[in-house]
Formats: structure tokens, C-alpha cells, sequence
């Protein structure tokens, strides 16, 4: 016998992209005050966290960073820290949060590369071993660094939100911030809900299929914003090490209990270039990948 449910769906602008959600439950006002719930979460994160506004979490750190010197941080961002900390340990350097910075000299809607001693300069300027955290205090030993917490606020949001949910009487649902995925139990008629992997080189193209009733999935890839130059493609992932684009990896897609170890996992495996694809099968979660001249592998969205 078919459920008795309510599927409620809205769409809308947050984090820089478009952002959907939806739930289903057994009552209707339930799922309603669910949804209005979940957006405002998404805003209360885009506020506390986003590099474009003044009066945000990242913006008085980066006026601290600026000059050199410490300041305490409250429990919601310590945590995200201590998982940029884990990240950057677990990818040997090449996940930073404070690479960020290197956006200053790469202009992807310019058509044009950035010149090499500019790179180099911003080069000074990166590097998570510069500063020091130990909860809840961040210090700046050195003057002119800041920190991009965009590489995890959107997956932690994803999880933030199913978990808000599940308390407010969600029996199932999908949350697509921009791409990061998060299911939180199956569809209303008990199915999986099928998540398309967009195609790295073909647009608007699906490259492969995931069934999911649970967890998250994440994508990390040269697609987005890229250049083009003599034939050659240059991707918004940065390595650290260089201030220039990875070279190998077109795109990985990884699915994990939480959108948060998902994305990141993603940008890991894209950073450590060829690398990539051995460290994703170490790991053991599902996935897929696919290099730049076309070789693919994983097992996500297969079977």
C-alpha cells in the first residue's frame, strides 16, 4: 500500500549557486516548515562564512590574518578548522584553505593566463603550516594570509540540513546545493533517487547515474570554470604548491555517508593529479573518475 505523503520542492540563489531541496513527510506542515527551516540554514551559513561579505565570520578572521595576530573562534568554526586541519594532514599539503588567496591572480572569464611572478608572489602568501590552530585559538604568526572556508561550507551545509530535517519529521528527501548532494531517505514510493554525474567534456551532458536512498555525493572537476588556452584547459582547482591549475584529473564524482567527506575526498583525489585515481581506491568509498585524455575508472554509477 502506497504511503500517505506530502513532497514539497523549492528552489532558490544561496553560496553562489542554485540551490534545491526536497523533503517528504507524512504532514504536510510538517514538511513545510522543514523546507522554510532548511533555506534558512543555508543563509545563516552563507552569512557566517562567505569571503564576499564584510561582515562575516571569514572576513574578521582574513582582518586578522591581514596584519598578523590571534583571536578566539566560537564551536561551529572550530570544527570546520579542525576538518580543514584533517584534510590538509590526510592530503599531505595539497588540501589548503588558505590557497585561496591565489584567486587574486587567476581571472577564469579573461581568457588569459596570469603571469608566472605574479602566481609566484601569491605563493608566499599560502600555506596552512604558516599559521597556528589549536582550539579555540588561531594565530597569524605572519602577516597577509587569509582563509576560503568555500571548499566545505556548502557540503557541511548539505549534511547541516538533512540532519535539521530528520529532527523536524522528514522521512525522505533530496538537498542539491550547487551540485553537493545530500539524500536523506528514500522517495515517497520507498525508491532510490537517481543523482545524473554530468559529463566533464560534453555540456550539458550525463556522463553516469547513481541510486541513492542515503548519504552524499560530490563532484570536483575542470568543467566549471575553466580557460582555455592554445588548446590547453586550465581548471579552478588550484594546487598549493604550484598556484597553478591540475593538469590531470578531468573530473571525480565520490558518494559517502556525509556530503561533507564527499567533496572533499573529490578534491583531494583532482589535487593529488595522477595520483588521484590509486589514493580514491585506497580509500574505499565509491566512485568515478575520468582524466583529461578521456581514461575513466571507479565504480560509482555502475550496477
Amino acid at each position: 500500500m502506497a504511503r500517505a505523503s506530502c513532497l514539497v520542492h523549492q528552489a532558490f540563489p544561496a553560496m553562489g549557486s542554485p540551490c534545491e531541496l526536497q523533503f517528504w513527510a507524512r504532514d504536510q506542515e510538517a514538511a513545510e516548515a522543514a523546507l522554510g527551516a532548511a533555506r534558512a540554514e543555508v543563509l545563516r551559513l552563507e552569512s557566517r562564512y562567505s569571503r564576499y561579505r564584510d561582515d562575516s565570520i571569514v572576513a574578521h578572521i582574513n582582518r586578522v590574518a591581514a596584519s598578523g595576530g590571534s583571536l578566539s573562534v566560537d564551536g561551529e568554526t572550530a570544527g570546520l578548522l579542525h576538518y580543514a586541519d584533517t584534510c590538509w594532514r590526510e592530503s599531505d599539503g595539497l588540501f589548503d584553505i588558505t590557497s585561496g588567496v591565489l584567486r587574486q591572480a587567476w581571472d577564469f572569464k579573461s581568457g588569459r593566463l596570469p603571469p608566472g611572478e605574479r602566481v609566484e608572489a601569491l605563493l608566499e602568501r599560502v600555506g596552512w603550516q604558516r599559521l597556528r590552530w589549536s582550539n579555540p585559538v588561531l594565530s597569524f604568526p605572519r602577516a597577509g594570509l587569509e582563509l576560503d572556508l568555500g571548499g566545505v561550507v556548502k557540503e557541511y551545509a548539505a549534511d547541516r540540513i538533512a540532519a535539521l530535517a530528520r529532527d523536524m519529521g522528514v522521512e525522505g528527501g533530496m538537498i542539491n546545493l550547487g551540485g553537493d548532494i545530500r539524500i536523506l531517505g528514500p522517495r515517497p514510493d520507498g525508491g532510490a533517487w537517481r543523482i545524473g554525474i554530468r559529463h566533464p567534456r560534453q555540456a550539458h551532458g550525463l556522463w553516469r547515474t547513481q541510486a541513492m536512498a542515503d548519504g552524499g555525493l560530490a563532484s570536483s572537476g575542470d568543467y566549471e570554470r575553466c580557460l582555455v588556452v592554445d588548446g590547453v584547459r586550465y581548471g579552478h582547482i588550484l594546487n598549493p604548491r604550484t598556484g597553478w591549475p591540475v593538469r590531470h584529473l578531468a573530473s571525480v564524482s565520490v558518494a559517502a555517508p556525509h556530503c561533507l567527506v564527499a567533496g572533499s575526498a573529490a578534491t583531494i583525489a583532482l589535487l593529488m593529479e595522477a595520483n588521484g585515481p590509486a589514493w580514491l581506491a585506497d580509500l574505499g568509498l565509491p566512485h568515478c573518475w575520468m582524466d583529461v585524455s578521456g581514461r575513466e575508472g571507479g565504480n560509482l554509477g555502475q550496477g
